[in-house]
């Protein structure tokens, strides 16, 4: 079961009722590498709702990239297309959980996340993930083992529950493209900061945006340093500690 360090302390210091109003967090990971592992990096990609970005697929079936594709129920049904050219290159792209209806894993009446509202309780909490999950292995005939909820925010109710449900978290390190909302010049940027062991999260359902050409700027970058890709499938995840909170006139990731 994975604890952040800030629900720990939160349980330990605030009273009763403030347990209810804990501030949702973000979940950072990197691979659990060794120095035998190399230069290795792990790209995931939503797929929220929306449509599907053929020219980042393309790309990365090209160059023979591997990725984590996280698609909510919603996704699947919505793009036939989209989801027959990944079936048909399963060995490249691994799909996993991202939801039924891409609600954000925080419980409570009222409470939100990025003005997206999150779950009025854990029943309904528990149907996002299942019916995301059934989803995924109607979809592609491979169950799915990670999660990732809408926002990637959780509060700790959340995370207890998606650990019973049989499923692992799956945080990040390098936010390439903050919701497909990031200019190609900037994707490309944060993409050569990468660092070994990193787990990159971007969007693959706004083929409208930028996302497509700063990845494909980027990861040839990555490649040509050397970079060697893996699926979460193939690996498992460390927790970071968290990162500084976010200013508040930041802008969302998701």
């Amino acid at each position: 079961m994975r604890f952040s360090l800030i629900f720990i302390l939160a349980a330990m210091l605030a009273p009763p009722i403030a347990l209810a109003e804990q501030r949702p967090v973000e979940i950072h990971d990197q691979l659990a590498t060794t120095p035998e592992s190399g230069k290795m990096v792990a790209l995931t990609l939503d797929a929220c709702s929306g449509k599907y970005d053929s020219d980042l697929i393309e790309f990365l079936i090209k160059n023979k990239i591997p990725a984590t594709i996280f698609a909510t129920k919603r996704w699947l049904d919505r793009n036939p297309h989209g989801l027959s050219v990944i079936k048909s290159h399963l060995d490249l792209f691994d799909v996993e959980n991202h939801g039924e209806k891409h609600i954000p894993a925080v419980i409570g009446a009222g409470r939100e996340i990025y003005g997206i509202p999150g779950e009025p309780d854990v029943v309904h909490l528990r149907r996002e993930v299942v019916e995301g999950a059934r989803a995924v292995q109607k979809a592609t005939g491979v169950a799915p083992h990670w999660y990732r909820d809408a926002t990637a925010e959780y509060d700790e109710q959340s995370v207890k529950e998606i650990d019973r449900l049989g499923y692992k978290i799956a945080g990040f390190s390098v936010n390439a493209d903050h919701g497909a909302t990031s200019s190609k010049i900037t994707i490309e940027k944060r993409l050569r900061r990468v660092k070994t062991g990193d787990v990159i999260i971007a969007h693959m359902n706004k083929p409208d945006s930028d996302s497509a050409e700063g990845l494909a700027a980027g990861l040839a970058y990555l490649l040509k340093s050397g970079f060697v890709f893996v699926r979460l499938d193939q690996v498992d995840l460390k927790e970071l500690p968290e990162k500084p909170e976010r200013k508040l006139n930041e802008k969302p990731g998701r």
